[in-house]
């Protein structure tokens, strides 16, 4: 089966949900409501399944050359006291591949340079789509109209789409949680792969790149909407006595460069992510904490998932309730998972809850670790055709 398909968003989701349209027969044309594509964002750690995606996509080795092993670091209290020690190699015998973290610039770039330039829409928002046609769906986007088999509704949590197939939905909340991000400005030496530091209703973690700089991300339990007029002063006061190498971090990043945003997601799950001829996919069907990270892996689990479906369904309508079938169930899983380890992470503020968890992470084997991620990063994706 093959058709025509309107993707909705161009963020990791959309690429790969229209790369794999593509690979199995489909006319793809991607809707991006920015006018540039700056590539905002930090970094992003890829686990095994979103690794296993992108191969099936045929863009895995590509963005493995330009990402970075996982093989070092752990779990940290604020004065560098090791907690847990993270096993990359562990986890690359048991899956084939480490953690491997990348900037999501570079991925963004990868995913877009694997689709024809001229089915990427940039600078025009969906601002509507019409079902009445049972064997239609037409998209509104500014001035132009575009009639397709099939729409994919990849627009992000706050999902314009979302909103219109499922008004009686809440739609995101607020997890508790603010982050403040960005990307050193020059090479660093952070002494690990990836580390985490978890202090009272605080996180600071890094992740290392392949050109030597570095993503940092702070999190803290703040009110919605709460902004610094300097966040990086900011962060200097909250994080400033915490274990090298955080202050070396902050203090090779511009100030400019510290990206802030609230955690949100969607706290009540969709009841179907597929609604005729419309899937919802990434973040606008299933938005979850970072806790995990398995948001973007998630995202092109979907991808493929809605691929395979669709090269052998009957009908657009059977494939999609196929698609909806797998992925829902498992999707909702990883993000009550990812809630539940926000909670017993970095949202503890209570001493008494914060030592008690940091005596238990002390504690467990490293093999217990390793088992927290295969639950959910060992996944094997369908067949393409």
């Amino acid at each position: 089966m093959g058709g025509s398909a309107v993707v909705v968003g161009g963020g990791i989701g959309g690429l790969t949900a229209a790369i794999g349209l593509r690979l199995v027969g489909w006319e793809v044309t991607v809707v991006e409501r920015a006018r540039t594509l700056d590539d905002a964002g930090a970094g992003i750690s890829l686990h095994a399944n979103g690794l296993r995606a992108l191969d099936a996509l045929g863009v895995g080795a590509a963005v493995r050359a330009a990402a970075r092993p996982q093989y070092t670091g752990g779990t940290r209290t604020p004065d560098g006291r090791l907690l847990a020690r993270m096993d990359g190699a562990a986890l690359e015998r048991e899956l084939g591949t480490p953690i491997m973290g990348i900037p999501r610039a570079a991925l963004h770039r990868l995913l877009r340079e694997a689709l024809p330039a001229e089915s990427l829409a940039v600078g025009a928002e969906v601002t509507s789509v019409d079902r009445s046609d049972a064997s239609r769906v037409r998209v509104t986007a500014g001035d132009a109209r575009l009639d397709a088999d099939l729409v994919v509704a990849a627009d992000g949590i706050g999902s314009r789409l979302r909103s219109q197939l499922f008004p009686d939905h809440p739609g995101p909340a607020y997890s508790g949680s603010t982050v403040l991000r960005g990307i050193t400005d020059s090479p660093v030496d952070p002494g690990s792969d990836f580390e985490l530091t978890w202090g009272p209703g605080a996180e600071f973690g890094h992740i290392a790149f392949a050109d030597g700089r570095a993503e940092w991300h702070a999190v803290l339990n703040a009110p919605a909407g709460v902004r610094h007029p300097d966040p990086l002063a900011e962060l200097h006061r909250r994080f400033g006595g915490w274990h090298d190498p955080i202050p070396a971090l902050l203090a090779a990043t511009r100030p400019d460069a510290v990206l802030h945003h609230d955690v949100n997601e969607l706290l009540v799950p969709l009841p179907s992510y597929a609604v005729g001829r419309v899937a919802l996919l990434g973040d606008a069907a299933h938005a979850m904490t970072p806790n995990l990270g398995q948001g973007a892996c998630q995202a092109l689990e979907d991808a493929v998932t809605l691929a395979a479906a669709l090269s052998t369904g009957p009908t657009v309508e059977a494939a999609l309730g196929r698609y909806d079938a797998e992925r829902r169930p498992r999707s909702q899983s990883v993000a009550r998972a990812a809630r539940q380890a926000g909670r017993m992470g970095q949202r503890l503020s209570r001493p008494a809850a914060v030592a008690l968890r940091d005596a238990a992470l002390r504690l467990a084997p490293s093999r217990v670790t390793v088992r927290t991620i295969l639950r959910h990063a060992d996944w094997t994706p369908p067949r393409l055709g």
